[in-house]
């Protein structure tokens, strides 16, 4: 574990994961509003030495979405995009499990705290295995009605998305 003392008290080093597709989509269906990025930024780091902030998204290139990912980056993201793949037969491919599973090792190691921000229970194991070889504090944040209770179950913490995540 790698704390550090400031003026006697302790500062936690804290990676955030934030997957950026689930995240968007639950919000959407469960309360037809978006996430707030800073409220969660300010709630997860405070008090907290950020050691690593990534935010996975899928890039379908446009306007919109360039603003919203330099939005990101200015509250402390950094942006890792991966290209939407539209299917021959309609159906679409764009997620990061994969990559989020390997930062989430290779940062999470090394931190006292790993936050992710998903609902996708694939990501249990991952908290498993930060929580029991490495010993990272895990704190998941989700929409609880469409959070998989094996990742909740495989967290230290899990803290419910709700009006106070959201925005306006």
């Amino acid at each position: 574990m790698n704390e550090t003392s400031a003026n006697n008290a302790t500062v936690r080093n804290v990676t955030i994961l934030v997957d950026v597709q689930n995240v968007y989509y639950t919000t959407r269906d469960a309360f037809k509003r978006p996430f707030d990025y800073n409220a969660f930024w300010q709630q997860a780091t405070e008090g907290r030495n950020v050691v690593k902030a990534i935010a996975y998204a899928i890039n379908r290139g446009d306007e919109k979405q360039r603003q919203f990912q330099n939005i990101l980056r200015a509250i402390g993201f950094e942006v890792k995009l991966k290209p939407f793949i539209q299917r021959s037969d309609g159906s679409a491919k764009g997620d990061w499990d994969v990559g989020i599973a390997i930062d989430g090792i290779e940062y999470g190691k090394d931190s006292d705290v790993l936050v992710l921000v998903s609902g996708d229970g694939d990501f249990g194991l991952l908290a498993t295995t930060l929580r029991e070889k490495y010993h990272t504090r895990v704190e998941v944040y989700g929409v609880e009605s469409l959070t998989a209770q094996s990742l909740i179950h495989s967290a230290d913490e899990f803290t419910p998305i709700n009006h106070g995540l959201l925005l306006k």
